[in-house]
């Protein structure tokens, strides 16, 4: 139980980001969609389950150690893989560019700081992980991803509590159409983080029959916690997209409280986040000492240039195209089986 709650907690802590915890991925892909937003977390955190479980399944019976590897189940072409590879390194370092963002957002609309000053206290802070031993960053998540989780679930008691969610979930305007294709964007573009992240947990996986309960917790774990930050912003008294922290906003409005708790949660969640990222992205593109050295200057310095974009703007921007990108890789994944036939060394 202890291996698979350990997995559990990981998988969590790469779907829990800036994003994620301040509410604008919640507002951006579902509340906007009104009630219909509220089905889209259901089909989402579904597909998301179905896929931990497909993907584990593949990774463990193959014996997968890398990603190219992975890829190589259902692409023959080696300069397709690397294509593939490279995409996803622009992933990385778009999400690690997310992360800086939001931590510099957070200053901005909580602390009254200059967001380029939150942005680079966290450049400042990553670089000096980036340059040390990082061993016990995600070990870090396990003590942090519980501790949001008891904190956004004590929020949401409270929430519903005041008896007035469902009237209120009712009347949350309807700004967009396509819900369901944003679920499944939404579902896409998590993927492709996540692939990465369940291939590098392969080996502490003892047994095939524990694939199914890492699924099913991971899904019941972000349903709830989605379904909390959901409910969270139907007490929104301002136009949400006008802010760039939604769920911080209600927080410090409604659950005072807990102002000083969440903004230490959510700001270490963005940073392990930003550590676990940038890290996956140095790893994947060093060849030696002197490579790393270069783009970890390229990483700290061009994200401070285009954290200036915005938290909101980014994640709008970039994430839809990454969940477009992404749900390729979905339907390939669909059409791989679950059997032996598969094996490592033994492709058709």
């Amino acid at each position: 139980m202890k291996e698979i709650f350990s997995i559990v907690l990981v998988l969590v802590g790469a779907l829990i980001g800036a994003g994620f915890a301040s509410g604008q991925e919640i507002y951006s892909f579902f509340y906007c969609y009104g009630i219909y937003g509220f089905f889209g977390i259901l089909l989402t955190c579904f597909l998301i389950s179905f896929l931990i479980y497909k993907v584990s399944k593949i990774v463990f019976i193959n014996e997968i150690d890398t990603y190219e590897e992975f890829l190589g189940l259902f692409i023959k072409n080696s300069k397709m893989i690397k294509i593939i590879n490279f995409i996803l390194n622009i992933l990385l370092v778009a999400s690690f560019y997310i992360m800086i963002a939001g931590f510099g957002a957070y200053f901005e609309q909580e602390i009254g700081i200059h967001k380029l000053i939150g942005s680079l206290t966290l450049i400042i802070l990553c670089f000096l992980v980036f340059l040390t031993n990082v061993k016990g960053v995600l070990k870090a998540s396990e003590y942090i991803v519980p501790f949001l989780m008891i904190c956004v679930i004590i929020i949401g008691i409270i929430n519903i509590s005041t008896g007035t969610n469902i009237e209120h979930l009712l009347n949350i305007p309807k700004i967009k159409k396509g819900w369901i294709l944003s679920a499944i964007i939404y579902c896409s573009y998590n993927l492709i983080l996540l692939i990465p992240v369940i291939i590098s947990l392969r080996k502490h996986i003892s047994k095939e029959k524990n694939i199914k309960y890492i699924a099913i917790l991971t899904n019941a774990i972000i349903m709830i916690l989605s379904l909390v930050i959901y409910m969270l912003l139907t007490k929104s008294d301002v136009d949400i997209s006008t802010l760039e922290l939604p769920a911080v906003y209600i927080i410090r409005k409604f659950f005072a409280q807990f102002k000083t708790i969440y903004a230490f949660v959510i700001l270490s969640s963005i940073f392990t986040t930003a550590i676990s990222i940038g890290i996956g992205f140095l790893q994947n593109v060093s060849k030696d000492k002197k490579s790393y050295t270069q783009f970890l200057l390229f990483l700290c310095i061009s994200s401070l240039l285009i954290s200036n974009f915005g938290f909101s703007k980014l994640v709008n921007f970039s994430y839809p195209i990454f969940g477009y990108i992404g749900i390729v890789q979905i339907l390939a994944i669909f059409r791989l089986k679950l059997n032996k036939k598969y094996c490592k060394n033994k492709l058709l």
